[in-house]
């Protein structure tokens, strides 16, 4: 899935879409130790609409966030179609549209005994129906339907158990210790969109996986219950690059040209805002990027051996690889640098010594007190 068709079924994911509805769903409320305590299936249009709507809002935060980050696309392995894989087991569940008892316990049993939470959590899963409209030749949607997607949404979300605190008690009129231990469901920390929406349409061979923390995202839903094959975090590509960018420029490498090689990957990702597809940079990318930084033309000729050898020749998510902000760090000292003040500091040899020359151009404050220098 791009941009583009996330946005699309991010947009249309809600009660007032007549082109969407909600069917079944699934909740389950699972301990510490992994005992399915609660779960239950009901249709969508009769339960409370006050529990409806947060399971809504739920289930629709595992459409957010950045893709390649916190969205992961990951393709079923071969072996994962086979009769006890996961790729077949969410197709049955998802052919059940959630009606079959014994295919929703194995569902929650699955997702109990695969993946590893250190406390208690809870499970909203739906089954949802997208009605595909047709585009005509100005990609303009028309009112016909082309086809229906049908997908299940998944959100697991932790469980936070309140016991001590005070209240405002309304039947005793006073502040007083709560009676009793509450039980808060909280945003998901993880969840899955099955299948995935693809040049309209749905592709069962690929799921897509949401995770709230994408510097670490929770392995074992992606290897034991998806059962795919990891793909490297967000901060693992970024050491990546940040070892292939030393071992290419070497002794070149300065303050200069990493903040050179930073602004140039950081106008390759601004230029695809518009574009459906995340940016990403191969070895060919890297060199046009690392020539425009400044990196002297023998250097450049180790590019491919490096990028080779580090990511067997997978392109890099490029917005995992850049930082907003520069940070020079020495022996107790933290200077932080904006975007568009970079050109303000450089390193110079005076004295003998090195150091960091700052212009200050402008009011310069001191623990938010201002300071004449």
């Amino acid at each position: 899935m791009n941009k583009k068709e996330i946005a699309e079924i991010k947009k249309n994911f809600s009660d007032d879409c007549g082109f969407f509805t909600v069917g079944k769903v699934l909740t389950a409320y699972i301990d510490a130790e992994k005992n399915i305590v609660y779960k239950d299936t009901q249709l969508y249009n009769i339960m409370p609409s006050d529990e409806a709507e947060l399971i809504m809002i739920n289930l629709k935060k595992t459409l957010s966030g950045t893709l390649g980050k916190n969205l992961r696309e990951y393709a079923f392995p071969k072996d994962q179609y086979a009769e006890d894989g996961a790729q077949t087991f969410l197709y049955k569940l998802l052919d059940s549209k959630l009606l079959d008892d014994e295919l929703n316990e194995q569902f929650i049993r699955r997702i109990a005994e695969k993946v590893e939470y250190i406390s208690t959590f809870a499970v909203f899963t739906a089954h949802c129906t997208y009605s595909v409209l047709k585009k005509n030749r100005n990609d303009d949607l028309e009112d016909d339907a082309e086809l229906d997607y049908n997908f299940l949404i998944t959100a697991v979300c932790p469980v936070d158990i309140r016991i001590d605190g005070l209240i405002f008690s309304d039947e005793n009129q006073k502040i007083e210790k709560k009676p009793t231990s509450d039980r808060i469901v909280g945003m998901p920390t993880d969840g899955f969109l099955y299948p995935v929406f693809s040049d309209r349409a749905p592709d069962i061979n690929s799921v897509m996986y949401y995770t709230k923390t994408f510097k670490k995202p929770n392995i074992s839903f992606i290897e034991s219950f998806l059962g795919c094959e990891f793909l490297m975090t967000a901060n693992s590509e970024k050491e990546m690059f940040q070892r292939i960018l030393e071992n290419v420029a070497g002794d070149e490498l300065d303050y200069s040209l990493i903040t050179a090689v930073n602004d140039k990957i950081c106008e390759f990702v601004d230029s695809y805002t518009h574009e459906t597809e995340p940016a990403q940079v191969d070895a060919n990318k890297l060199s046009s990027i690392m020539w425009e930084a400044g990196v002297s033309q023998d250097k450049l000729e180790n590019i491919p051996k490096v990028f080779e050898s580090a990511t067997d020749n997978k392109p890099l998510t490029a917005v995992n690889l850049i930082d907003r902000k520069t940070t020079v760090e020495f022996e107790g000292i933290t200077v932080n640098i904006g975007k568009d003040s970079v050109d303000k500091v450089q390193t110079q040899t005076i004295g003998g010594r090195k150091c960091l020359v700052i212009a200050l151009d402008g009011d310069v404050s001191v623990n938010g007190m201002p300071a004449g220098v």
